[in-house]
């Protein structure tokens, strides 16, 4: 079984480095045909990879939430997914040149932080910790907000672009097939909108669990701290945004800046041997 989840996640890999190469063919030839077999290989790859999470977590016999491993394949097959709802909702393609990479990318690394895992158990406190539905729940609403606002700072970056392509008064013919200010600026709020109340749900879980382990200091965890800003960042966007106190571009920066903390919070604090949130090293 588990060697079925592997070819099945290998599978996906391939079927997302193809579809990021027809995606980018699409953008630069704008034939129909690239788009439409672009869709199909991202989701092809998206069933693989479903059906390798679904054979690990019977193979396991555990939800399939510890280890870098399976945070970061979760978070790629969320970004996919996330990518077919803004595909589906705004009609662009474009979207896809940045994601399906970016979960190609979130994949690789998770096979590399797979075989540097390899033979690493978790304690069985941690283990404990983890045997819960608020758990569960827990990662997979941190993990769709990720998304949405990783779709929120792509959309703010495009929005960059396009401002500072229009100040010169240059636009070349890739900027004249990206979507418009309008366009990239509401997707960029529908995105974080979504998403943060998502990421609020998520950390309430998590701070629900860790108070019924009674854990001393939780909120001394390193991503706990790490979550408050992130949460904070996001928030401050929604804040500006509604109050109309902000420019769309100032807005856009702030999305970006978020998202490097969003990062830095998956990434780097992982690595730190600290705190409660050991499931990743």
């Amino acid at each position: 079984m588990e060697q079925i989840a592997l070819v099945s996640f290998w599978f996906a890999m391939s079927l997302y480095m193809v579809a990021t190469v027809l995606y980018a063919y699409h953008l630069v030839a704008k034939r129909a045909v690239f788009s439409w077999y672009a869709t199909f290989a991202t989701g092809a790859g998206f069933l693989a990879h479903t059906a390798a999470i679904g054979f690990h977590w019977a193979a396991s016999g555990e939800v399939p939430l510890a280890g870098a491993f399976n945070s970061l394949s979760l978070a790629a097959w969320v970004l996919v997914l996330i990518y077919f709802v803004v595909e589906h909702l705004v009609r662009l393609k474009l979207y896809g040149i940045v994601l399906v990479p970016l979960a190609f990318v979130a994949m690789a690394i998770a096979q590399i932080s797979l075989r540097t895992a390899a033979g690493v158990e978790l304690p069985d406190e941690a283990l404990a910790q983890l045997d819960s539905w608020r758990v569960a729940m827990h990662v997979a609403f941190i993990m769709a907000a990720n998304a949405g606002f990783a779709v929120g700072a792509v959309a703010s970056a495009l929005y960059l672009l396009l401002g500072s392509q229009l100040k010169r008064h240059k636009t070349s013919a890739f900027v004249r097939r990206l979507p418009s200010l309008t366009q990239t600026q509401d997707l960029a709020r529908r995105a974080i909108m979504l998403a943060f109340p998502v990421y609020t749900a998520g950390i309430l879980l998590g701070i629900i669990r860790a108070i019924e382990f009674d854990l001393d200091y939780w909120w001394f965890d390193v991503r706990v701290m790490m979550s408050g800003v992130v949460w904070a960042i996001f928030g401050l966007y929604l804040l500006l945004h509604y109050r109309r106190g902000a420019s769309g571009r100032a807005l856009s920066w702030l999305a970006l800046v978020g998202l490097v903390a969003v990062i830095v919070l998956a990434v780097f604090a992982r690595t730190l041997p600290a705190g409660f949130h050991i499931f990743g090293l």
